[in-house]
C-alpha cells in the first residue's frame, strides 16, 4: 500500500542537500518511492502532517544497550576508574536481563527518532549463553533496525587488561562463538558485526584474528580508540605505539572499519584515516561524562572522514536519546573551535546520512527514490519552537525532542509519541526489577 506524506518541511539528506518547504514523501511497500513540492502524487493512504519537519530515521553508531541497568554509577570516575568499578557488577548479565535493558534502551532511541541502532556488546561473561538473542528478539518486537555485534574480550587483569578475569573469554571461544554469530542476521532488520572492546581488553591476537574472520565472512569491523589520554599511555607502555598505529599493526585500517570516541587523535592521525576511510562513531555527551575531552569532528570531515553519532551505554550517558546527541555535537564543536565550526544542518546528517554511512549503509539515511522508508516526523507546534523562523535550526537548537511518528521500512513504530508495539510502563517496569539484581 502506498502512503504519501504531505504538508511537511522534508529534509531529504540527499547529496544536495534538498529540503522541500510544504513537501511531501511517498512510501511504497517499504521504500521511499519519491519526494518532493508542488503537485503531489496518488496513494492509497494520505497523511496531513500540518507543517510537521520530516527526516530520515536517526542511525545510532555506537551504543552498549545492557548498561542501562546501570546508570548513575562511578560518577566522578575517568574511563579506567569507571570500568573497574562497573566490570564486577555487570559480570552478572543474563539473558533475561539483557532482554529486559535492550527493550528499554531500543525503546528510549526509538522515541529519540532513532530507527537503526548499533550496539556494541562485548560482554560474554563464560557460561553465560542467549545475550545476542534477547537485544535481537528486542528489537524484532519493537520494529527497529540492529545491528548487533558480537564482541569480546580475551585480556584480563592477570595478562595487564583491565577487565577481571571472570568476565573474558579464550580466544579461540570467541572467534567460535562471533563465527557462530554470524548467523543471526537476516540481511534486512538485523546485521551482525565483529567487535572487539578495546586496546585495553583485547590481545594483538584476538584483534588480528578477528580481523581476518570479519573478512571472509563479509562483516564489518567495530572497536574502541582513543577515547582517553589514559589509553594512549596505555598503548604506549603495552605495545610501543600509539592507538592509531597499533590499529594498522592489526590490521584494521581500512574501510569496513570504524571506531568509538577518537576524542585524542593527531592531525597525522586524522590525516590516516581519511587516507584508509576508516570512520568514527561520535559520542558527545559520554566524552564529557567522563571527562574524556571533545572529539576533533570538524577536522575529521575536513579530512573526508566519514563521522555519525552515537549514544554510547547509558551507564556513562544516562540517556539513550539520539537526538540530544544531535544537538550536543552541535555544541560540543562550537566548544572546542567556535560558532562556525558546525551548523545545525551538519549536525543533523551527522545522525542520518553521516552515522549510515559509517555503518556502510547507503540505503539508509536519506528521503530519496530507492531508499529504506525510515522516517521521522518532528512536530514544530510546540512551545520549544515559538518564534523559530527556521525550522531546521530551530529544532536542533531546542532539542531534545520526543518524535511525534516513526516509520521503519514504512512500519510505524511510534505514533503521537508513544510506542506502537509496547508499554512504555510496563518496560520501565520490568527493568527495575532486572536493575534491582545489579544495585550493588
Amino acid at each position: 500500500m502506498s502512503v504519501l506524506f504531505t504538508n511537511a518541511h522534508v529534509v531529504t539528506m540527499d547529496d544536495a542537500g534538498t529540503e522541500y518547504e510544504g513537501g511531501w514523501v511517498l512510501v511504497d511497500e517499504g521504500m521511499v518511492k519519491d519526494a518532493g513540492a508542488g503537485p503531489k502524487p496518488e496513494a492509497d493512504d494520505v497523511h496531513d502532517l500540518k507543517g510537521a519537519v520530516v527526516t530520515p530515521g536517526l542511525v545510532n553508531t555506537h551504543h552498549h544497550l545492557w548498561q542501562n541497568l546501570t546508570r548513575a554509577r562511578a560518577q566522578e570516575e575517568n574511563l579506567f576508574g569507571w570500568l573497574k568499578a562497573l566490570y564486577p557488577v555487570w559480570a552478572a548479565i543474563d539473558e533475561e536481563a539483557e532482554y529486559a535493558a535492550a527493550r528499554v534502551g531500543l525503546a528510549e532511541l526509538a522515541l529519540s527518532g532513532c530507527t537503526t541502532v548499533f550496539d556494541h556488546h562485548y560482554l560474554f561473561p563464560p557460561g553465560v549463553t542467549g545475550l545476542l538473542e534477547a537485544e535481537i528478539r528486542a528489537a524484532r518486537e519493537l520494529g527497529v533496525r540492529i545491528v548487533a555485534s558480537r564482541g569480546s574480550m580475551d585480556l584480563g587483569e592477570s595478562q595487564g587488561g583491565l577487565p577481571p578475569d571472570s568476565v573474558v573469554e579464550t580466544r579461540d571461544d570467541a572467534l567460535a562463538a562471533t563465527e557462530a554469530a554470524a548467523a543471526l542476521a537476516d540481511g534486512v532488520q538485523v546485521e551482525i558485526t565483529v567487535a572487539p572492546c578495546s586496546p585495553f581488553s583485547v590481545t594483538r591476537e584476538l584483534m588480528t584474528e578477528s580481523a581476518e574472520l570479519a573478512r571472509r565472512l563479509g562483516l564489518r569491523l567495530h572497536t574502541h580508540l582513543a577515547e582517553t589520554v589514559e589509553e594512549e599511555d596505555y598503548c604506549r607502555e603495552l605495545y610501543g605505539c600509539t592507538p592509531v598505529q597499533y590499529l594498522d599493526d592489526v590490521g584494521w585500517l581500512a574501510e569496513d572499519v570504524w571506531c568509538a570516541h577518537c576524542v585524542h587523535l593527531s592531525d597525522e592521525d586524522i590525516a590516516t584515516f581519511g587516507a584508509h576511510d576508516v570512520g568514527v562513531a561520535h559520542c558527545p555527551t559520554s566524552n564529557m561524562r567522563l571527562g574524556a575531552g571533545i572529539a576533533r569532528v570538524r577536522d575529521l570531515l575536513d579530512a573526508n572522514v566519514r563521522v555519525g553519532l552515537g549514544v554510547d551505554g547509558s551507564a556513562s550517558n544516562e540517556r539513550g536519546d539520539l537526538f540530544l546527541e544531535v544537538k550536543q555535537a552541535l555544541l560540543v564543536a562550537r566548544a572546542r573551535g567556535g560558532p562556525k565550526a558546525l551548523n545545525p544542518r551538519e549536525a543533523l546528517r551527522l545522525g542520518t546520512r553521516g552515522s549510515a554511512a559509517v555503518l556502510g549503509r547507503d540505503d539508509l539515511g536519506q528521503l530519496s527514490p530507492g531508499k529504506r522508508a525510515d522516517v521521522a516526523v518532528w512536530r514544530t507546534d510546540g512551545l520549544e519552537l515559538g518564534g523559530a523562523v527556521d525550522p531546521i535550526g530551530g529544532l536542533v537548537f531546542s532539542g531534545p525532542h520526543r518524535v511525534d511518528r516513526l516509520y521503519v521500512g514504512g512500519e510505524e513504530v511510534v505514533r503521537d509519541g508513544h510506542l506502537v508495539r509496547a508499554d512504555e510502563r510496563e518496560l520501565a517496569k520490568e527493568h527495575r526489577q532486572q536493575a534491582d539484581r545489579f544495585a550493588q
